[in-house]
């Protein structure tokens, strides 16, 4: 997720012939059918020691960044991304996470939006980059309107569903 546009890529649509390729392949489900864990949400204001614990104790690999006023989206920490940056002591642990999180751009661009009803062709089109060019590691699942996080999904979520099902 490098550019941090993991809530939607941009709004143009992916090629109908690489879409009807993927359709087939996932038969009609949805990110739904994923059952996406909810999303794990921090401040931007937290330290990145307590980011860092909330997301290894709960096993996850993204915490999506919220306004702590208003809840909404501002951007994500990558666990993984964020132990390199402590690592090369680009960050500490007692800095805040605005410092390591990457925030969403939204000026001058449209955005895709991820919803529970949102094809798995779609979803895997969004993470190659279809469209933009640019691979995304995961995906917010947001309702509708965009008001509420309603889950994460990634490609391993897209990759497990494909390998359980017959």
């Amino acid at each position: 997720m490098a550019q941090g546009q993991a809530v939607a890529a941009s709004s143009q649509q992916p090629g109908d012939a690489s879409v009807s390729t993927l359709a087939h392949k996932y038969r009609g489900a949805t990110v739904e059918d994923l059952d996406p864990p909810p999303a794990l949400s921090t401040s931007p204001y937290s330290s990145i020691a307590a980011a860092l614990f909330t997301g290894l104790e709960r096993d996850y690999t993204h915490l999506t960044v919220i306004h702590p006023e208003d809840k909404s989206l501002l951007g994500y920490i990558s666990i993984p991304r964020l132990r390199q940056l402590l690592e090369t002591r680009a960050v500490s642990d007692d800095d805040t996470v605005e410092k390591a999180m990457i925030k969403f751009k939204r000026k001058g661009k449209q955005y895709r939006l991820i919803t529970m009803e949102t094809p798995l062709e779609e979803l895997e089109a969004f993470f190659k980059g279809d469209g933009t060019g640019e691979s995304q590691e995961f995906a917010v699942v947001t309702d509708p309107a965009r008001r509420f996080v309603l889950g994460v999904a990634t490609k391993g979520d897209l990759e497990e569903f494909v390998r359980r099902r017959p």
